[in-house]
């Protein structure tokens, strides 16, 4: 398939999975590393409580904030 064809596909809302090779796909920076974390009983609460209000799960729900924060401090570093 020829890239303009491919792009014409993709701006008319087709389906493009079939015509790409996913075999080999990566996320760059997003490899997964496993850590174990102590949390005290009531932050546990806490969270599951928010993560169920929200709809996802605990873990979503500490993935999302860590981001949120390291993203935010990134940026003061940077403004600063």
């Amino acid at each position: 398939m020829k890239a303009h064809e491919f792009d014409a596909k993709f701006e008319s809302d087709d389906d493009i999975l079939d015509e790409l090779d996913l075999s080999k796909v990566n996320r760059p920076m997003q490899k997964q590393k496993r850590v174990d974390v102590d949390f005290p009983a009531w932050m546990l609460e806490s969270l599951d409580r928010e993560a169920s209000r929200v709809g996802v799960t605990r873990q979503s729900i500490i993935k999302v904030w860590l981001a949120e924060r390291l993203e935010s401090s990134a940026h003061n570093h940077i403004s600063n």
